[in-house]
């Protein structure tokens, strides 16, 4: 919906699972949307280095959030939760329902 404004439709969603989630790293994103990770990288990064989001380093990957010293950041979130109004009723429950928690031991998938 975003994606003429962003210039770029893995903008939009990069920026809508990281305002959903809180945080994401590349090839959570990724695979979340079903897409390939080299234009997903490179959306987060020319966002890092724009200051909208920042990244730190857990273990060997790289989390990125929002920035909160970003000037704008309360009015793209507004921007971002607006456009989610208009995303279809099973696209929001996809990316809005995140389990993250680890699973127990032993348990038969």
């Amino acid at each position: 919906m975003l994606e003429t404004l962003f210039g770029s439709k893995n903008m939009e969603r990069v920026l809508q699972f990281i305002l959903a989630n809180g945080e994401g790293y590349a090839k959570e994103i990724a695979d979340f949307y079903n897409s390939s990770l080299d234009p997903i990288q490179k959306q987060l990064e020319k966002m890092e280095l724009a200051g909208i989001l920042v990244s730190k380093k857990v273990g060997r990957t790289r989390l990125f959030m929002f920035n909160p010293r970003y000037a704008f950041l309360n009015e793209l979130k507004a921007l971002l939760e607006k456009a989610r109004t208009y995303y279809s009723p099973e696209e929001i429950e996809r990316l809005m329902m995140r389990r993250k928690r680890p699973r127990r031991a032993g348990k038969p998938l």
